[in-house]
């Protein structure tokens, strides 16, 4: 369901947007769950800037049908179909303005800022996300991501070994670029693609995102090897590298 122009892209970028993946009635479902967790548990009054929910995927069929009935199949095309697991959890990221904020560097998701000795890489394969709100000019919440970063921090941790895992490797940096799309659209971002949160200060509307962390069956048992190995669980993307 992707084309091998996207693959590819995917490949050399760390990161492909698909549009007009999500039908209107899956979003529509899944604005009207956000304001219920909205409203069960406010931001704090005042608060600008992101704002997170973290509900069990099983929990959620509202906001999890944006990926499973719409978007799994094109993130299966950079893997092989059959092989990625249903995500766990969902994370509802919400972006309230005005935010007057520019990252000074990315991350990749780890639970450590530093390296630490002895400690296990919680890694994935795949982070997937699902616009609810337009994002089609900059700072208005959007994603900013550092192309091509997927590959610097796979050769960093080769070179420098696995035990350098941690939130933020020290890498030579590209210029960053800010995420723009329409709502309905998809967003496949490899997991060592470096990223970080943008400010919400040229839009008056709060950004609203779904992210789903995925992994292949059995990321588990070698977490470590898709951060030496960037396509071992990409056989649709290493055909074409």
């Amino acid at each position: 369901m992707l084309s091998n122009k996207q693959v590819k892209e995917f490949g050399e970028r760390g990161f492909v947007v698909v549009p007009g993946v999500v039908a209107p009635e899956l979003l529509e479902r899944a604005d009207r769950r956000i304001d219920e967790l909205i409203a069960e548990k406010p931001p704090a009054e005042g608060h600008v800037g992101h704002h997170f929910y973290f509900p069990v995927a099983a929990d959620e069929p509202a906001l999890t049908e944006p990926l499973m009935d719409a978007g799994f199949a094109y993130a299966e095309a950079l893997t092989e179909p059959g092989l990625l697991e249903a995500p766990q959890q969902v994370q509802v990221a919400l972006n309230i303005p005005p935010f007057s904020h520019q990252p000074g560097r990315p991350h990749i998701d780890a639970s450590i800022s530093e390296p630490t000795p002895g400690f296990k890489p919680n890694s994935f394969t795949l982070l997937a996300g699902v616009f609810v709100t337009d994002q089609m000019t900059e700072n208005s919440g959007n994603l900013w991501v550092w192309p091509g970063t997927h590959l610097t921090h796979a050769e960093y941790f080769r070179e420098r070994g696995v035990e350098m895992y941690c939130a933020y490797p020290d890498i030579e940096l590209p210029e960053p670029e800010q995420v723009t799309a329409r709502a309905g659209d998809l967003l496949l971002a490899h997991y060592l693609l470096g990223h970080n949160i943008g400010g919400n200060y040229e839009s008056d509307t709060t950004r609203r995102m779904l992210y789903y962390r995925v992994s292949v069956r059995g990321h588990a048992e070698g977490p470590e090897r898709i951060l030496t190995e960037p396509w071992y669980e990409y056989g649709a993307v290493r055909a074409l590298m």
